[in-house]
């Protein structure tokens, strides 16, 4: 009886597991973000720990890009997971940018836009990647 061992190919490298655990983690900071926004309203809330959140969100997702973009240059990736993982880290530099009081009309909807990116992302980077 012989037993199937992943092949060097098919086994996740370590890009692919930093990939991984930072988008996961951009998950869970984007979660962190709904939940202290929550609390900042009607109240006012700890509003240094939803900026906290969003530093740490920068940190977790731009490693992902890089990550992202490393892979693509490997040629183990497509430029869409690339380009995705970009206009993930893009964008919660967009929120931090309009994310005052005064324009939450643009900071709420830009939240949602977001984790639309952060969730297509993780669904992505949990499946075996597609090669080029």
């Amino acid at each position: 009886m012989t037993r199937a061992t992943p092949s060097a190919t098919t086994a996740p490298t370590a890009v692919v597991r930093v990939l991984q655990v930072a988008t996961v983690l951009t998950a869970l900071g984007v979660l962190f973000q709904f939940v202290t926004a929550g609390q900042l309203f009607p109240r006012g809330g700890p509003e240094e720990l939803h900026a906290a959140g969003a530093i740490a969100l920068h940190v977790f997702s731009g490693v992902g890009a890089l990550a992202a973009v490393v892979l693509w240059r490997q040629g183990r990736a497509r430029v869409g997971l690339a380009v995705l993982a970009v206009v993930v880290f893009l964008a919660t530099i967009a929120q931090a940018a309009v994310g005052g009081r005064s324009t939450l009309w643009v900071h709420v909807p830009g939240a949602m836009v977001l984790t639309a990116g952060v969730v297509w992302l993780l669904v992505t980077v949990l499946r075996p990647l597609p090669r080029p």
